[in-house]
């Protein structure tokens, strides 16, 4: 039976809290925070075991803060492969204000990752991978990391008979690009500058996406439109998918667990009409909850059935 493997190149600990009013040069007393296992491959394995599934969650970890990662994933029973290196894993902070209800997220770079690291991950990776498998990357390259990394792993895949599914943005997604990728899950800006324009109009959308994939070995083109709902795209289909509107608690995590959706639908042997409607689903429940909590199951399915009651754009 096919594995899902997810990939995290710069995980994190999410630290999630609460204050009653932000303002500057004062002592702010924030709630007690909570701690979750964080990073785009990370939050796609978490999210995976929630949606009732299993993967393989291969990330690099370092220092004290390395080895609470570990902890906060084996107490989710989540399988890992730990790929270890000198620096300390990244920590970032997420502050709602009570008062408003506005959330500040404060994102950290990650440790340098030296060479001799980074090539030991893609010579782990290729021994876990065997034909039929899905290899999910997620997530921004750390510093020092190469920007064709996921192109390295784009063709690693391809040669194993493995579907690649991507989820990252800037250059490393620019080079990604030119690989082979099954699945690749861009925002609307990150499509632009695939696509080499500056701002995407709903008139522009599906031609820049059919451009896309014919210049692309891309099978699958999943474009995230946030609140919108999503686009699917492949040579023979294009289909427009709506997002119900719900009370938005926490925006961390909600492409993940699109993603995440995504790929169960695929284990599930959902069609892609379907693969991506669940997709949408479960990135708005993610919204529902605060922190990074990611989806809840039952959210997911709820939403999902909203979905399949609309007409697609």
């Amino acid at each position: 039976m096919a594995q899902i493997i997810t990939l995290t190149v710069n995980p994190a600990i999410d630290k999630s809290t609460t204050v009653a009013g932000m303002s500057p040069n004062t002592k702010l007393r924030c709630a007690e925070p909570s701690y979750d296992a964080g990073g785009g491959g990370i939050n796609v394995s978490r999210a995976i075991r929630k949606l009732g599934g299993t993967s393989l969650c291969s990330y690099f970890a370092g220092g004290p803060t390395g080895e609470f990662l570990k902890k906060l994933l084996t107490e989710q029973n989540i399988e890992q492969s730990v790929i270890p290196i000198e620096g300390w894993t990244r920590e970032n902070l997420a502050v709602t204000d009570t008062t408003t209800n506005q959330q500040y997220r404060f994102g950290m770079p990650g440790p340098p990752v030296k060479e001799v690291e980074w090539k030991s991950a893609l010579t782990q990776l290729e021994q876990r991978l065997h034909e039929g498998d899905y290899l999910v990357a997620s997530g921004k390259l750390p510093p020092h990391v190469p920007e064709d990394f996921y192109l390295k792993v784009g063709r690693m895949a391809e040669k194993k008979g493995v579907r690649f599914i991507l989820d990252t943005s800037g250059e490393a997604l620019m080079e990604a690009a030119k690989s082979k990728v099954y699945m690749l899950k861009p925002n609307l800006a990150e499509l632009g500058a695939l696509c080499g324009v500056a701002s995407i109009t709903d008139l522009d959308l599906k031609p820049l996406a059919q451009q896309f994939l014919e210049r692309h070995d891309c099978e699958v083109l999943v474009v995230s439109l946030g609140p919108k709902g999503a686009l699917l795209a492949t040579k023979n289909t294009m289909e427009q998918i709506p997002a119900p509107v719900v009370h938005q608690k926490s925006t961390i995590g909600a492409g993940d667990s699109m993603v995440a959706g995504m790929v169960m639908s695929l284990i599930w042997g959902k069609p892609l009409s379907d693969m991506v409607r669940y997709g949408v689903a479960c990135g708005t429940a993610a919204t529902m909850h605060h922190g990074t909590q990611l989806c809840h199951k039952e959210d997911a399915d709820r939403l999902y059935d909203w979905i399949k009651g609309q007409k697609p754009i």
